[in-house]
């Protein structure tokens, strides 16, 4: 899941530049920042995990070496919307971020290049997965105490904790099985960051027409 960094209250918004100069255009690192804060590129992840869990339920007869290369693409797509995400943190959260974005991408490569892998394998690498992004989303939702709406993304760290101890603790046995499974769990979560994403936008909003107390930063 991509999640949104700890937020860092401003003293409100320009009226002439909106939420755009929450991170000034000063060079590269900036420019990806103001990417990754932006509720349209936490929209991109969420479709990014659920378009590929419809397609998972929706196709019924797959093969292993095909459900191998859905799961890499999307773990692939996945780390690249955490890397870019990953800049619009703070310094001291930044490098975890980019290390579960490089974990992700390095999943998706193996997926890709051995597709014809076990189930276990298969499980293994999305369980884990799973499991430590949505520790570190509860973890976020935990620390970030000015965040809007922390419930939500507390809920979106729960799920992902027990959609990767559900793949962990009780691997499928069959490619049919797991399909099951996986799709289940993509689509489960992509709606959950569906609901962030939008969720973001309505705070952005609220902040830019001045109804908040203080602009929240994006994720």
């Amino acid at each position: 899941m991509t999640v949104s960094p700890g937020p860092g209250p401003r003293t409100g918004p320009e009226p002439e530049r909106g939420r755009a100069d929450a991170i000034p255009e000063t060079g590269p690192e900036q420019q990806l920042a103001r990417l990754g804060g932006s509720w349209t590129w936490l929209l991109g992840s969420a479709l990014a995990t659920l378009v590929p869990g419809i397609i998972v339920l929706a196709w019924p007869d797959e093969t292993l070496h095909v459900l191998a290369v859905l799961i890499g693409l999307y773990l692939l797509v996945t780390g690249v919307f955490r890397f870019v995400s990953a800049f619009a943190r703070e310094h001291g959260e930044r490098a975890t971020a980019v290390l579960v974005a490089v974990l992700y991408v390095v999943a998706g490569v193996l997926c890709l290049r051995h597709p014809l892998q076990t189930i276990a394998v298969l499980s293994l690498v999305v369980g884990v997965l799973w499991l430590v992004t949505g520790m570190l989303t509860a973890y976020t939702a935990v620390a970030a105490k000015d965040l809007p709406h922390r419930g939500i993304l507390m809920g979106a760290g729960f799920l992902g904790i027990v959609a990767g101890i559900v793949v962990l603790a009780l691997p499928a046995e069959s490619a049919f099985a797991l399909t099951r499974l996986l799709g289940l769990w993509l689509v489960l979560l992509g709606l959950v960051e569906l609901i962030v994403a939008l969720v973001w936008r309505a705070a952005l909003r609220r902040a830019d027409s001045g109804s908040l107390p203080g602009a929240p930063r994006a994720v």
